[in-house]
């Protein structure tokens, strides 16, 4: 009974330090409205403000689980590494084919979440954050990159 109770409070106290888990709002504010359909590339890339946005947004709703700064802890996937099989690629065609496709691949696991036997590894964002949200999260991975793109 004793060995229970201590493992219940310890996950307690695992879950409590944990934080804040409710997703934060981002204001977009001074980002054009993307519409209803949502994209399958960045539109913010390069964008100072969605930059700016996108840290923010990160901070609150992606580095407890993928780490300050996009470093991760090992606990989720390193977002520095998103785009790395892009960088060397020597044609300029197939490096932005290649940035449009994991364009794609983020949007989608960050709108339907990831699922592994029954097992949240990541929540969705679809209709938690807006379209213009989790492209400046976008826009910041990019200048997290660990190899930058030419």
């Amino acid at each position: 009974m004793g060995a229970l109770l201590c493992s219940l409070g310890a996950a307690g106290l695992a879950a409590w330090a944990h934080g804040d888990v409710t997703p934060q709002p981002i204001d977009t504010t001074g980002l054009p409205n993307l519409g209803e359909g949502w994209r399958t590339e960045n539109p913010f890339s390069g964008n100072e403000l969605a930059i700016k946005i996108g840290t923010s947004g990160f901070n609150q709703n992606c580095a407890r689980c993928h780490g300050l700064e996009a470093i991760s802890g090992g606990i989720a996937p390193d977002l520095r590494r998103l785009d790395n099989d892009c960088v060397g690629m020597p044609d300029a065609d197939q490096r932005k084919a290649c940035k449009t496709d994991m364009d794609e691949y983020f949007i989608t696991t960050v709108r339907h979440g990831r699922t592994r036997n029954g097992a949240v590894y990541m929540p969705p964002f679809e209709g938690v954050l807006s379209q213009e949200a989790l492209w400046t999260i976008k826009a910041y991975l990019e200048t997290r990159r660990e190899k930058p793109m030419p």
